[in-house]
């Protein structure tokens, strides 16, 4: 529908300010606030409320019932303006919700392309989404939490405050992680949220081959099968790392780490 203008159910309400580009579709019953940008493309489905400062890419779709833009659930939130900005060729289910930045919290809440969020999942204040992500029924991630690229979280898990979960990662069902995880690690069905070797089938799927798979393999066994002191295992990785972007790759993640390393 590109090139075509706005195609808005006569029951919708929308802002005289809020911008929307060509072929956007704006179900029945949908609410656009002020200061919001919706993509080429981008369908916002029934029962929808979008609010602003909002920046919305092209070819998204919100099915129903989705809540995105509203301010951030943090008692230190005083009005300030802060922003939501989501990317390209997302899907978000029923019931899913996004919230804005905060103003200490570096006043923005990104989402990526191409990711699917299903039915009530929530993304609190400055969370920052990468890229292939899906998030299944009532994932749940807390203020600042940041998710790299590829990440599969399956349904009633989440994240504590300011935990990373690096690329390629999977969190199984109910596993709730207050730790980062790092890039390619599966973590347990449960409420522990323990590391459970790697998510080798996902690698397979995304054209990691067996050399790629072995080496990551390796380097798990020895941050949580060696049994060495956290200080001794990066001394291996990065070994290890000299000939493999993976595991280099691993031990940026862990370098990085502000919060303790999920073991």
């Amino acid at each position: 529908m590109s090139g075509h203008a706005p195609l808005i159910h006569p029951t919708a309400v929308i802002d005289p300010s809020a911008k929307l580009a060509d072929g956007v579709r704006v179900g029945a019953f949908t609410l656009i606030g002020a200061d919001v940008e919706i993509g080429e493309n981008t369908e916002i489905g029934p029962h929808c409320s979008v609010h602003g400062p909002t920046r919305i890419g092209r070819d998204n779709r919100f099915i129903s019932h989705v809540a995105v833009g509203g301010e951030p659930q943090d008692k230190k939130y005083a009005g300030e303006r802060t922003e939501l900005v989501i990317g390209d060729r997302n899907v978000f289910r029923e019931f899913v919700t996004l919230n804005r930045g905060t103003g200490g919290g570096g006043g923005i809440t990104t989402i990526g392309n191409d990711n699917w969020m299903l039915a009530y999942t929530h993304v609190a204040h400055d969370c920052h989404v990468g890229n292939h992500c899906v998030f299944s029924n009532n994932t749940t991630l807390a203020g600042h939490v940041t998710v790299g690229d590829h990440v599969i979280i399956s349904g009633f898990a989440g994240a504590h405050q300011f935990c990373r979960i690096g690329a390629h990662a999977f969190l199984g069902m109910g596993a709730l992680t207050n730790g980062d995880v790092p890039p390619f690690t599966m973590v347990g069905s449960d409420s522990l949220g323990r590391p459970r070797g790697i998510n080798s089938e996902g690698l397979k799927r995304r054209g990691f081959d067996a050399e790629r798979i072995a080496s990551i393999k390796r380097a798990y066994r020895t941050l949580y099968v060696a049994g060495l002191p956290l200080a001794e295992a990066k001394v291996q990785l990065a070994e290890q790392a000299r000939s493999s972007e993976d595991v280099a790759e691993l031990l940026a993640f862990i370098e990085q780490a502000e919060r303790p390393l999920l073991r």
